[in-house]
């Protein structure tokens, strides 16, 4: 078999494992939709951002979603690797590349399902983006990319952590990092310190290309920090993990 052979084979385990763990499912595809019903009915009379808040939000948590379902691989990850799966991979032959990339595209596709949802009730709450369909492609381009970069990056966290409870936890930084963005409240709303950490952090140019795309108004200034955010956490995700992989393999 070739090694793209052996990563379809691996990305069907995958899917099986998720399926069968209904605690994935829940923080992979509905504690986003949880969160933006709590934030839109709860707090959004609470801010003041110049739109709809379910308008402003939702670019934001779709961003979340894709954080959400990391914890779910990084735990899969280190239980393939402190179990001895990966030895009796290494005695099939199954290439060492097509697990961890079994892993990645699964958390992508995850990651597209939980948004479908999130997007699915955001228009049943008002969303209306005036979005072309170039927009839409451009707010999708940049969701794959985020989740093929953030895939990367949780593998080697997984593979770097010593159990798959401290795996779960490696993951949470990840998971609030978007709540100090402009996710939920513009910046510039935020006090001292948290406003110039939230300006410069890698995941709000990242939601601000999102709503642009979706507003029909990208920006390049926006744009290309996503792009630069994107490729760079990729690159040291995927280093970091065939590196992480070699060694405890």
């Amino acid at each position: 078999m070739s090694a793209k052979s052996h990563s379809i084979v691996m990305l069907r385990r995958n899917f099986k494992h998720i399926a069968r763990n209904p605690t994935s499912v829940f923080n992979a595809v509905l504690m986003p939709i949880v969160i933006m019903l709590m934030f839109v009915y709860m707090f959004g009379d609470a801010f003041s951002v110049g739109v709809d808040y379910i308008d402003y939000a939702t670019p934001g948590l779709m961003l979340l979603a894709v954080c959400y379902g990391l914890g779910a691989t990084a735990t899969a990850v280190n239980s393939d690797m402190t179990k001895g799966i990966i030895n009796r991979f290494k005695v099939m032959h199954v290439s060492r590349g097509a697990v961890l990339t079994g892993h990645v595209v699964a958390s992508v596709l995850t990651n597209l399902v939980a948004i479908a949802a999130l997007v699915g009730v955001a228009f049943l709450l008002g969303f209306s983006p005036s979005a072309t369909l170039f927009g839409w492609l451009g707010a999708i381009g940049i969701i794959v990319l985020l989740g093929f970069a953030a895939g990367w990056l949780t593998v080697a966290l997984g593979l770097s952590a010593k159990s798959p409870e401290t795996a779960g936890l490696a993951s949470v930084p990840l998971v609030m990092l978007p709540f100090f963005s402009s996710a939920i409240v513009p910046a510039d709303k935020m006090g001292p310190g948290l406003r110039e950490f939230a300006e410069y952090q890698p995941f709000t140019p990242i939601i601000e290309t999102l709503r642009g795309f979706l507003n029909g108004t990208p920006s390049a200034g926006d744009v290309i920090p996503a792009l630069v955010w994107c490729v760079a956490i990729a690159l040291v995700g995927y280093l970091w993990a065939r590196s992480t992989f070699t060694k405890r393999a």
